[in-house]
Parts: structure tokens; sequence; C-alpha cells
């Protein structure tokens, strides 16, 4: 399977979108170009690493003005903003760190911690200069966190960072981190992961069926869980703001382009309705198409309901339908039905996914629950999901960032991602539960 990411932008929250079809789950890479990056970052003696793609500002108090921009730490004045930059090593030992950085006027001294340990380092001069700061034991392979706070300054600011750099024993074995400005970004923002489930049948399948959780404490500000995807679009639930939350439901247009305002009207998706206080609009950026979403405050340790419906009207397009039930009623909220033309189909590829899409949260983890899949063939039999595969995002594959990972606990699938946490599942990796036995109770006559 591979996984072709899309980032659509819609009234300013911006989405990760699955492009239609298994073999395009995941663009290829340029596998020359990631194993020479790779065997750089292995075979040097000190390293450089980014602040643009592996920093972020951990602690940053009301008004403080700190930045992380495309080539540095920006506009250093705050003595409690905290800046931490992450890189992985896998050897255990003394690693040397260092800073690249520039003191417009005056002179600086900075607080450099790992762990419980901290040192000083003063830094002065308007040019570019490397400093080192001192020596530090890493017990652990795993991740590396560096955390900078100034001290004191006689200038306008602390410093312009662009780089935390590392050498020494811990340095000596495979080293991660975002070392290429095109994935600056997405490094920040964190990997995505994903469950491809495994259909138990050849029929054609009018509905998927998906339970969702979000542990409580796991609810950061610019995660989306998606619940039920499919080859045409996604559906799930969304933090947007600490005081919005949303249930997205979208479909994409067969028509490649960013602009919606450029799909013939023969290949636009048609609005067959919407559910009451659904948003309607239309996303593109990357891919373009018809979008809903509900503004539902939904809450971290409830379970949701998911049931998304899919199947050919007869006349050459395909209607794709989206309702969501919460624990506090019976009654299940219709999202919204979307026609998509020049299409004839049942549903194809049932997969979850969690991302961010936050670049300045990326630092924070995240995890979901799935359980009780099922589908729904055409002639009305349910049958049970019992097995899914893992897959990853592009970051992850071209050795980015790798704190993403999936698996099984009890009879309940989950994925988490973003943290910088040290375990590592491979992708690819297929779990197995076992299969719920109680069907969904669904009269849908009833259904909105």
């Amino acid at each position: 399977m591979t996984v072709k990411l899309l980032t659509n932008t819609f009234l300013g929250i911006t989405l990760l979108v699955f492009q239609s079809c298994a073999e395009t789950i995941m663009a290829k890479e340029d596998t020359v170009a990631t194993q020479k990056k790779a065997s750089a970052i292995k075979n040097a003696s000190s390293f450089s690493v980014p602040v643009a793609g592996n920093s972020f500002l951990t602690v940053k108090p009301s008004g403080a003005s700190e930045v992380i921009t495309s080539t540095k730490l920006g506009n250093w004045t705050n003595s409690n903003t905290v800046i931490s930059t992450y890189f992985r090593v896998s050897t255990t030992g003394i690693v040397k760190i260092g800073l690249k950085a520039s003191v417009p006027s005056g002179t600086s001294i900075v607080k450099v911690t790992i762990g419980n340990i901290s040192k000083n380092v003063s830094l002065t001069g308007s040019a570019y200069t490397d400093y080192t700061v001192g020596d530090f034991t890493v017990s652990t392979p795993g991740y590396v966190k560096v955390d900078l706070q100034g001290v004191s300054k006689t200038g306008g600011y602390f410093a312009d960072v662009t780089d935390v750099t590392f050498s020494g024993t811990a340095s000596t074995g495979t080293n991660i981190y975002s070392n290429d400005p095109s994935y600056y970004y997405w490094a920040r923002r964190g990997p995505s992961c994903h469950l491809n489930y495994v259909i138990p049948t050849t029929n054609n399948i009018s509905y998927y069926y998906n339970e969702v959780k979000v542990p409580v404490g796991e609810d950061k500000i610019g995660s989306y869980f998606m619940a039920n995807g499919f080859s045409a679009g996604y559906f799930g639930m969304q933090v947007n703001s600490a005081t919005e939350r949303r249930i997205l439901f979208s479909v994409w247009s067969p028509f490649d382009t960013d602009d919606p305002n450029n799909i013939p009207p023969d290949h636009k998706i048609i609005l067959n309705r919407a559910g009451t206080n659904v948003t309607i609009g239309e996303f593109g950026n990357e891919g373009s198409g018809g979008q809903s979403y509900y503004k539902y405050n939904w809450s971290a340790g409830q379970t949701y309901k998911f049931l998304l419906k899919g199947e050919p009207d007869g006349n050459g397009k395909t209607d794709f339908t989206a309702w969501f039930l919460s624990p506090d009623t019976t009654t299940w909220k219709l999202i919204a039905s979307w026609k998509r033309p020049q299409t004839s189909t049942y549903l194809k590829n049932f997969y979850s996914f969690v991302e961010n899409f936050n670049p300045e949260n990326g630092y924070q983890g995240r995890k979901a629950e799935f359980k009780n899949q099922w589908v729904r063939t055409s002639d009305g039999s349910w049958i049970a999901v019992s097995g899914a595969k893992f897959s990853v995002d592009n970051t992850y594959n071209a050795q980015q960032r790798i704190d993403a990972m999936g698996g099984t606990n009890s009879n309940t699938f989950f994925l988490q991602n973003g943290g910088f946490f040290n375990t590592t599942v491979s992708p690819g990796s297929q779990f197995f539960i076992t299969a719920p036995t109680q069907a969904p109770n669904i009269d849908f006559s009833t259904l909105p």
C-alpha cells in the first residue's frame, strides 16, 4: 500500500487528506536522495540539527515574541520562554552540545539543559558562530531533548539560533532529525500514522462502522482523529482550538486540481443534503471537493460512533453519506450526503489515521483507540473486521521523524504520534484482534 498525503485548507484549518486507491496511499520517496541524506547523517563526526525543522516553543509566556521561522529561532527576548530541540540517537554515552548563533549587539548568557543537567554558555558577536556548550550523558537510546532558556543579555535580544550541534560517543550510531528543508514544516507537525483495515469479504460493501475514543489527555489542539477513511474521502473528529471541536466529513472531486474554481461542472461534488447546523463548503489547495463539518465539543474519554454509506446511484455517480452518534443520545446525527460524479462504486479502502495539523504543537503527543469495526454488504450482511495493517507517511519514511506507532490493546486498535516517544513499530506490521460478535444495532429506516 502507498499513501499520498495532501494538505487542504478550508476556513483557515489545515487538514490531511488521503488520495484514493490503495496503490496511491503513500507517495513514492526519492530513494536515492533519502539514502544519501541518511548516509551523510550517519557518517558525519559532528551533526547540526536545524532549529527550523526540529525545535518548538515548549514554554511561551503570554505576550512573548519568540518565533521559529523557516531558518532560525528569532525574536528571542523573554527569559521565561523555553525552546526545545529534539534529535534521536541510537547509542548511549557522551553527547557534546553546541549552538550556532548570532548576537546582533551586546553579550548574552544562555542556559542549555538536557534532563536535569544545565550548563550556561556566553554568546557575543553579530557573525554566526559555533559555540561549545559542554558534555552531557545520554543513558537511554532515543530522542534527546535540548532546552534553551535566556539567562541575561546586554543587547536587545538573546540571540538568533540556526542550529543545535552535537557530537561525542552517543552520536556514533544512527541519528535521526529533520535535515531536509522541504520537510521542516511536516517534521514539526510530526509523522502521521494509519490503520488500513483488512476487509473480510469480496462482496460489495455499502457501510463502514467504527467506534473511536481519544484517551483523556491525548486530545491536543491540532489533532485530527480520522475514523472512516475511504477511497474518495475521510470522516472523523478534530480539535480546532481551545474552544472549538468538529466532526468533519469531506469528499474530493474526481477532477485533479488544487483550485475548486477550476473543477468542470460535470466533475463537481454535489450536496444531496446536510444535517442541522452543519457547515457546508469547498476545500482546495491540494486536491479539492466538498467539505462539511459540525461544531461539536466531543470529550476525551468518551466513545463516539461513526457510520459511512457509499453506493452507486445508478446514473454514473456515487452517493456518500456520513452519520455520527454521541454517547448522550440514541439518535444518529446526519453530517452530510454528497454525490460524487464520474464515479460508480461501493465503499473501498477502509482506514483510520491520526495526525497533527498544527506545527507549533508538534512536540505534543496524541493517541486514539479504534474498536468494533464492521462492514455491511450491499445484501445486508454485517461482517466484523479483525485485522489491520500499520502504515506511516513520507515524513517517517524519509527518516525525518519517527515518533508514530500503532498496535492493539485487548480488542482495540490504537494509533499514537507526537511527543517524541522512543517505541518503534515497523511500518507494514499487521495487527489482529478477536473479531467482535455483536453487530451494530441500527435501524436504517430511521436514519436522517
